[in-house]
């Protein structure tokens, strides 16, 4: 498996990434992930349309509270031409109640707590943390499996580049 040292910084500290560096042109990869009825979801099981991957290192933080708030909000307007999920390792129970408590209407979680294949493959999965996280990080992929945009966060306590982002996701879900 392919690593990336010194990738990113958390809390200023750099850190090595597990998974290679995608970027836009780049066909999908696969994943294995439980949604909050802890089903088994892979890319194959997500709808054929535009999907947005918001990814976290764990919804129970500031930053990805508000993550997860500002893309919920800014793609409300898209209902049936975009799927959108955080995936965080968060288990998928914590999920749930976040989304519950939080009034999440239009992202899905995914939890990548079951084999870190999400991880790995997009190259998001933080490597040496005495708790495995992911780093943040958003991916556009359109409705053929290609990845449009993506944005890995420098500093995994930063918020990414929403209207980037959302952009991205203007341009192939209208």
């Amino acid at each position: 498996m392919q690593k990336r040292q010194n990738a990113v910084t958390f809390k200023g500290n750099p850190q090595t990434l597990v998974g290679p560096q995608l970027k836009a042109g780049d066909k999908a990869p696969n994943f294995t992930c439980l949604n909050s009825s802890l089903e088994l979801v892979t890319l194959d099981k997500t709808p054929a349309k535009p999907r947005l991957f918001s990814v976290v290192p764990s919804l129970d933080t500031p930053v990805c509270n508000q993550q997860t708030h500002k893309f919920d909000e800014a793609l409300a307007s898209y209902k049936d031409k975009l799927a959108c999920y955080t995936i965080s390792l968060d288990l998928p129970f914590a999920q749930k109640r976040f989304c519950t408590t939080e009034n999440i209407a239009n992202m899905q979680t995914l939890s990548d707590v079951h084999n870190h294949s999400f991880g790995q493959n997009y190259g998001v999965l933080i490597e040496g943390l005495p708790l495995p996280l992911l780093s943040r990080a958003v991916f556009v992929v359109d409705k053929n499996g290609t990845i449009t945009y993506v944005e890995y966060v420098p500093e995994v306590t930063s918020h990414p580049n929403y209207d980037a982002a959302l952009a991205a996701i203007k341009s192939v879900a209208g």
